[in-house]
């Protein structure tokens, strides 16, 4: 496929783009990285991390690049949990009924020829993009929260996040518009506290990973919740806990646990 056509066209539709070629472009994760339910290591656990990091619309693969591991890499990123949302469809010069059904079976969504993806792209972009519509989030953020979500968010900032984890998924489940998902990730972020708690490395890192997919594409205050600030704070957490590592958890420092804070509450 002609990179630099496929390139210009995925831009004019709004669309970063970003290639990777061969796996040892992947950087391992570090010694102390830590992914949950990822069975692969060095490059391949590499892959699974930028992933989380990156939140990419849609991934489309090369069937005929032997320097990369598709089928494994693609198996595990839609094993994962923090990133099993990420579509992915796939390509050949010379798509064959194996090569297609290979793909299909790790997770591959649709499968077409080099010629018939670059002809299409727009088209595919636009079915198979994982996208955020605007508006309509925007339009959902700016109602108020309902009063499950703020009794949940309540006991979060009292520090009872078993409780705040039970309330704000009651607030998730009832609600069905475009920002339910803010009662999704702040849950998760209780739920990440709890474990850290509890000495729950894997736990914590696993939800500190999930908890992206639902906040990023979140403005930056959504039903008066300060979500960038709880982005910010989920950061730092994080970030601590990996230095961490699973044997020292106990030394985590307390005073990273924040609160959701809400305009015009306390």
């Amino acid at each position: 496929m002609d990179e630099a056509v496929a390139r210009a066209l995925a831009q004019a539709e709004g669309f970063a783009f970003k290639q990777v070629k061969k796996g040892d472009e992947i950087e391992p994760p570090s010694p102390t990285h830590f992914m949950p339910s990822e069975p692969l290591t060095g490059q391949g656990a590499g892959f699974i991390a930028h992933l989380v990091e990156w939140q990419p619309a849609l991934i489309v693969v090369e069937l005929d690049n032997v320097a990369i591991p598709w089928e494994g890499w693609i198996a595990a990123l839609k094993s994962s949990a923090a990133t099993r949302r990420i579509p992915v469809v796939a390509f050949s010069a010379r798509l064959g009924a194996d090569q297609k059904i290979r793909a299909q079976e790790v997770g591959c969504e649709a499968t077409f020829t080099a010629d018939f993806l670059l002809k299409n792209l727009t088209g595919i972009l636009q079915q198979h993009a994982r996208l955020t519509h605007l508006a309509e989030t925007e339009n959902a953020c700016a109602q108020p929260l309902s009063a499950l979500a703020q009794a949940g968010i309540d006991l979060h900032n009292r520090g009872e996040y078993f409780e705040a984890h039970e309330l704000l998924e009651r607030a998730w489940n009832e609600d069905a518009s475009a920002a339910r998902e803010l009662y999704r990730g702040l849950l998760q972020v209780s739920v990440a506290y709890l474990h850290i708690e509890r000495g729950n490395y894997n736990g914590a890192l696993k939800m500190f990973l999930r908890m992206r997919q639902w906040l990023d594409p979140l403005p930056a205050v959504c039903r008066g919740v300060l979500v960038a600030q709880v982005r910010q704070d989920a950061r730092a957490a994080r970030a601590a806990l990996e230095a961490l590592g699973p044997n020292r958890i106990a030394e985590f420092d307390r005073r990273l646990f924040k609160p959701f804070l809400v305009t015009g509450g306390e």
